[in-house]
């Protein structure tokens, strides 16, 4: 969509011309900027977190005049301390782009300065809203078109790091534990590392989605309907539910001592450890959970992942995969050591197991393709 003429006489744009312009700039509070926001944009908000309360209260319980009045006037300010600090150094041929939440005032008000100043500033039509709405539309249409190879396995079998590895073996993948943030179990938090927001999260998935080729396999690691506090979207599921699976199979010894090695952080906070463990109360009875929380207070590590992993991640696994995964009998079996040096070898040597003359499914082909 080229830049339109409005009767106001601002100029607004669509998502298609982003492109074109040398900066986005989102003009929305700091709380609405960080549960999501355009790729690559700036934040400079024309209302701080308690200014945006302060003039809706005001709009509500006394008077829009009076709310309008004093948004505009702090609105003034925010873009003059702007013009003099963080967009002091931009040329005169500069062309920003500025979006709000709906494309109103906020963002009309800057874009209405910078133009007068004579820089080339577009206001983005809908706002924030048009992104989600694209968002939104993106990730209920295009994982339909993915060619899905689902990692499955039980935990400790490495299926991250078999992923990671297959990217860097060049394989398509889909990592959707590092968009969300999070190992996808009860213990799966990251340290020092929140999760992002519902929203920012699907708008990283859609990015992450529309740079791969259709025409080309996908490896995704095998998921549950949440991952932490952040939801997949259905469509997305679905392509994974009737994806190839690959079952990654690893000895239990091996399972133990990478466990050993990627969740040692949550032992720096035992006590946080074992109330984290009271979750599971409901599925294991409090007897077990006490067991397992003396092993934390024991320091006895290799102990306490054996009996989790036996009691209540496999079988919590068996049940899951079963029921959501439908080309399960037919899965590939992949043996793996996650605790070996030789992670990218093992991720060739998986690619070219998968180069096989396909089975009677008929998802994967004998195609090199895999790794193009």
């Amino acid at each position: 969509m080229n830049p339109t003429s409005h009767p106001n006489g601002s100029q607004r744009c669509g998502l298609d011309a982003l492109d074109q312009f040398d900066d986005i700039i989102d003009v929305r509070t700091p709380a609405e900027y960080e549960d999501d926001h355009l790729p690559g944009a700036l934040n400079a908000p024309v209302l701080s977190n308690e200014e945006r309360v302060l003039i809706g209260t005001m709009y509500a319980q006394e008077s829009p005049f009076k709310a309008t009045r004093l948004g505009a006037a702090l609105v003034a300010r925010h873009i003059a301390d702007y013009l003099e600090t963080i967009f002091a150094d931009r040329p005169r041929n500069w062309r920003p782009l500025i979006y709000c939440w709906r494309g109103g005032k906020r963002s009309g008000s800057m874009t209405t300065w910078f133009n007068l100043i004579g820089w080339r500033a577009r206001q983005l039509d809908g706002g924030y809203k048009t992104w989600r709405r694209h968002v939104m539309d993106g990730l209920a249409a295009r994982p339909a078109r993915l060619n899905c190879i689902i990692l499955t396995g039980p935990t400790g079998s490495g299926k991250t790091r078999l992923l990671q590895s297959l990217g860097a073996a060049g394989a398509q993948i889909l990592d959707l534990e590092g968009l969300a943030r999070h190992r996808g179990s009860l213990l799966g938090s990251l340290p020092d590392t929140p999760q992002p927001s519902q929203r920012g999260f699907e708008s990283a998935l859609l990015q992450a989605i529309e740079t791969l080729d259709p025409a080309r396999p996908v490896f995704v690691e095998a998921e549950s309907r949440r991952i932490g506090q952040v939801g997949l979207p259905d469509a997305l599921l679905r392509a994974m539910h009737t994806g190839h699976c690959v079952r990654v199979q690893a000895a239990l010894p091996q399972r133990i001592a990478f466990l050993l090695q990627d969740y040692a952080h949550l032992f720096d906070a035992p006590d946080d450890f074992g109330q984290t463990l009271e979750r599971l109360i409901g599925l294991h009875s409090r007897q077990t959970i006490r067991d397992w929380q003396a092993l934390i207070a024991a320091d006895r590590r290799a102990d306490l992942f054996q009996a989790l992993v036996e009691t209540h991640y496999d079988p919590a696994y068996r049940r899951s995969s079963n029921s959501h995964y439908t080309d399960l009998a037919q899965a590939t079996t992949f043996h793996y050591d996650p605790t070996a040096a030789d992670g990218h070898a093992q991720a060739r040597a998986l690619i070219e197991q998968l180069r096989m003359p396909a089975p009677a499914s008929g998802i994967l082909t004998d195609s090199p393709d895999l790794s193009a």
